[in-house]
C-alpha cells in the first residue's frame, strides 16, 4: 500500500474506487467495508482507494472541545489499512481552509480533480463542505457530469460501525481492553516513546519504561494494571502496565505509563514501543511504601503472566475449526463429483472432513467414487428421497459438529471453509451460508442464494442480488457479513445439534425451499442466520433439476405455500393466503403470455395438493410450534431479513430488478461481528 500527504503529489489513479472517513480505529466494521472497496476495485480493474483526514476535522472545526480522544493515530490506521490490502490511503491536511470550501468546490477541486473516482462508496448520512451542506445527493447529482458512480451505506451498517466505535471507547474508557479488541477484532494498541523516568522500580525489582505516546490525542484506557504485550525493536515481549498517578509515591508528577517487560533488560531510551493491552486485572491501589508496592507487583506479574497463559491457550483453541463434515448429496452426478470434488478436498482444513451420500444413483457415481477417492465416506441410500429426505436420511449418519450441505455442482475457492466456521463460535449463529456466484458467468450472482436469501410480506423469496429470475453482476455490492432470512442449500452451514432438534427438513417437500423452512424455524427460536461474503464459491445451479421447468414451478409454489402456512402468525393467515391466491393467480396470467402452458397447470397443482394435504400441514404447524418453543434461545429473529412490501409487485409493475431498489430502507438487513 502507498501513503499520500500531499494532493500536489498524488498518482493518476486507475479506475479509482474511494471512500472517505475518518476510520478511527478500524475496527471490524470498518474492516468489511474496506473489504468491500478493494473487492469492487479489483472487479473494475481499479485501485481501492481510502481518503482520511490529519488532524481530525474535529480538533480544527471545534478547537475548544478537549472531549475528542482517537482510538488509532494517522500512522496506526496505515497499517491497519495496509493489513486490509488496500491501494492507497491519503492523507489530507484537514484546515479551517479546506473546511470553507462549498459543497460543489469540494467535489469538482478537491475529489474528481485530484481522484478522477470511477465509483464513489460513502454513508447515507455523509456530509461535506461549508457548513455541511453537502450530501450522498448532490453527489449522485454531479455523477453522470464527471463519470463517476456514487454507492451509498446502508444506515444499518453505518450505524454499526459508528455505535462499534463509541462501544469501544467506553470500553477501554472502563478499562475493559478484552470488550474492545472483540470489537476491533484485535487488540487495543498504543505507541509511545520511552522517556526517562525517576528509575525508582530498579530499587525494588521491578525496572519500568516510563512511555510517553507520540499522539496527545490517543485514548488512555482506565487506571490501573494491565496484561500486556509489546513491541520492541521488532520482537515481542510479555509484561505488564501501569497506569496511574503513582500514589505511593505522591510525587503529584501527573498520570503516568509504566511498562514493566518480564525477562528483559535492555536500554531503550529514546526508542518507539508499541504496548498491546490484553487483560485488566487490577486497579490503583494506595500502598504503605515501597515494600508493600514490591509484593504487591509480585502478585501482579503472577496475575499478568497466568492471564496470557489462559489467552493464548483460549486462541489456540479458538483457532481450531470445529468438528465439521462437508456431505454432498450426489444423485446420478458423477460428471460433477469428477468436475468439482477435488477441489474440495484440496480445500479442507484442520478437522474438516468430505463424506457423499449418493441418493440412489443409476449411473457409476458410487463406483467412481470409491476407485478415485477412496479416502472419501460414501453413504449409499437405497431410494430417491429427493434433497430432503436424502439429507435427512444421511445426516442420521453422520457424526459432527457443523454439517455443510453441498451440492455436487458447486466449485469451491481457497478458504471458503476457514471464513465461515469462526461464526459458529457464537452461540446463537444456527446456519451460515457463503456468497454464491454462477459458474458458468462467474462475474454475476447465481439464482440460487446469490449473497444472502431475504423474503416479502408474503413469503415469496429474493436474494441480495437476485430478484426473482434477474440476477445482477457482483460489483462488490453486497460483500457485508449480513443476517439474512435462509441460507441457500446449494452451500448450507448448519449447526448438527439444531439440524437434529428441529428434525432436519420437511421430507414431503421433496426439493426446494426446505432450507427456508428450516431456516425460519430457527430463526423464530431466536437464532440467527447469517452471509459471509468473503467466502464464495460458483455454482452451476439446475444440475439435477432444471431452474425453469414446470417440475420447479410446481415444487417453488408448492413449498413456499407450504413454509408460509406453517410459520406465519395465525392473525397473518386470515388475509394472507387469499392475497396470496390473487397473486399465483397474476403469475399463472403471465405464464400465458409467455406459453408457458405447462407452468400454468403446475400452479394449478401446487394449491389443489397444498388444500388436499391441509389437515397434514395443520398438524405439522402445531407440532413444529412446539419443537420451536422447547428450543427457543432468545426472542424470535424473524424481523432481520424480512421486506414489508411485495417484491412482485416491485419487480413485474415499477420495473425494479436490483435488490437496492427494492424498499431497501424496510429491510432489516444487520451486519454482524460473531468473532
Amino acid at each position: 500500500m502507498k501513503t499520500h500527504y500531499q494532493l500536489d503529489q498524488l498518482p493518476r489513479f486507475r479506475r479509482a474506487v474511494i471512500t472517505i472517513g475518518s476510520f478511527d480505529g478500524v475496527h471490524q466494521g470498518h474492516q468489511q467495508l474496506l473489504a468491500r472497496i478493494k473487492r469492487m476495485a479489483e472487479l473494475r480493474g481499479g485501485e481501492s482507494v481510502v481518503i482520511t483526514f490529519d488532524p481530525h476535522p474535529r480538533a480544527i472545526l471545534r478547537p475548544d472541545d478537549d472531549s475528542l480522544r482517537l482510538l488509532s493515530t494517522t500512522h496506526e490506521k496505515a497499517n491497519f489499512c495496509a493489513d486490509e490490502l488496500i491501494d492507497h490511503l491519503v492523507v489530507v491536511p484537514f484546515t479551517t481552509a479546506f473546511s470553507e470550501q462549498s459543497p460543489q468546490e469540494y467535489i469538482t477541486n478537491f475529489l474528481v480533480r485530484n481522484f478522477s473516482p470511477d465509483r464513489i462508496v460513502i454513508g447515507y448520512d455523509h456530509r461535506f463542505g461549508k457548513d455541511r451542506a453537502g450530501d450522498v445527493e448532490l453527489l449522485r447529482y454531479f455523477g453522470p457530469q464527471y463519470g463517476y458512480e456514487v454507492v451509498e451505506i446502508a444506515a444499518q451498517e453505518v450505524d454499526e460501525i459508528t455505535v462499534s466505535s463509541t462501544k469501544i471507547r467506553r470500553a477501554l474508557e472502563r478499562g475493559n481492553v478484552e470488550r474492545a479488541e472483540h470489537l476491533m477484532g484485535r487488540p487495543y494498541e498504543l505507541t509511545a516513546e520511552v522517556v526517562e523516568g525517576q528509575r525508582i522500580g530498579r530499587t525494588i525489582g521491578f525496572p519500568t519504561a516510563n512511555l510517553r505516546p507520540y499522539h496527545y490525542l490517543k485514548l488512555i484506557p482506565a487506571r490501573g494494571i494491565y496484561a500486556v504485550e509489546a513491541n520492541v525493536r521488532g520482537s515481542r515481549h510479555d509484561g505488564m502496565l501501569y497506569i496511574g498517578d503513582r500514589p505511593v509515591m505522591g510525587d503529584g508528577r501527573g498520570t503516568t505509563i509504566e511498562l514493566h517487560l518480564f525477562d528483559f533488560d535492555e536500554d531503550i531510551y529514546g526508542e518507539p514501543v508499541t504496548v498491546y493491552f490484553r487483560k485488566y486485572l487490577r486497579g490503583d491501589l494506595q500502598l504503605g511504601g515501597l515494600d508493600a508496592l514490591r509484593d504487591q507487583l509480585r502478585q501482579d506479574e503472577v496475575g499478568a503472566k497466568q492471564a496470557l497463559q489462559t489467552i493464548r491457550s483460549r486462541e489456540e483453541k479458538r483457532g481450531s475449526n470445529p468438528d465439521t463434515a462437508i456431505v454432498i448429496l450426489n444423485y446420478n452426478g458423477r460428471n460433477y463429483l469428477e468436475k468439482y470434488l477435488a477441489t474440495v478436498v484440496s480445500t479442507l482444513e484442520e478437522n474438516c472432513r468430505v463424506v457423499v451420500a449418493d441418493n440412489a444413483s443409476t449411473d457409476d457415481s458410487v463406483a467412481w467414487l470409491k476407485g478415485h477417492f477412496p479416502e472419501v465416506e460414501c453413504i449409499v441410500l437405497p431410494t430417491n428421497q429427493g434433497f430432503a429426505g436424502g439429507y435427512n436420511v444421511a445426516l442420521r449418519m453422520v457424526k459432527a459438529e457443523i454439517f455443510v450441505l453441498l451440492n455436487s455442482d458447486v466449485r469451491v475457492t481457497p478458504g471458503w471453509l476457514g471464513a465461515i466456521l469462526p461464526h459458529f463460535a457464537h452461540p446463537l449463529v444456527a446456519a451460515v451460508q457463503p456468497k454464491i456466484l454462477a459458474e458458468h458467468s462467474p462475474d454475476c450472482f447465481e439464482y440460487a442464494g446469490a449473497a444472502g436469501g431475504f423474503i416479502d410480506f408474503l413469503g415469496y423469496p429474493f436474494c441480495r442480488g437476485r430478484l426473482f429470475a434477474h440476477t445482477e453482476r457482483d460489483e462488490g455490492q453486497y460483500d457485508g457479513t449480513t443476517e439474512i432470512f435462509w441460507a441457500t442449500g446449494a452451500a448450507f452451514f448448519v449447526r448438527a445439534e439444531l439440524f437434529r432438534r428441529f428434525d432436519g427438513f420437511e421430507p414431503e417437500y421433496f426439493a426446494h425451499a426446505e432450507e427456508i423452512d428450516l431456516c425460519w424455524r430457527m430463526k423464530r427460536a431466536g437464532y440467527r442466520i447469517l452471509v459471509e461474503p468473503s467466502a464464495t464459491v460458483y455454482h452451476v445451479g439446475g444440475g439435477t433439476l432444471a431452474y425453469d421447468t414446470p417440475r420447479k414451478a410446481y415444487l417453488n409454489f408448492r413449498n413456499t405455500l407450504i413454509t408460509s402456512f406453517k410459520n406465519e402468525h395465525a392473525t397473518r393467515l386470515i388475509w394472507w393466503l387469499p392475497v396470496r391466491l390473487l397473486l399465483d393467480g397474476a403469475a399463472a396470467l403471465l405464464f400465458l403470455s409467455q406459453g408457458k402452458f405447462g407452468h400454468i397447470g403446475s400452479i394449478l397443482r401446487a394449491h389443489f395438493h397444498f388444500y388436499a394435504d391441509l389437515p397434514l400441514w395443520i398438524s405439522r404447524r402445531v407440532r413444529r410450534s412446539k419443537e420451536i418453543e422447547a428450543s427457543r434461545v432468545a426472542p424470535p429473529r424473524t424481523d432481520a431479513g424480512r421486506v414489508a412490501d411485495s417484491i412482485a409487485l416491485h419487480y413485474y409493475l415499477l420495473g425494479h430488478k436490483r435488490f437496492s431498489e427494492v424498499a431497501i430502507e424496510q429491510v432489516k438487513v444487520e451486519p454482524v461481528t460473531t468473532n
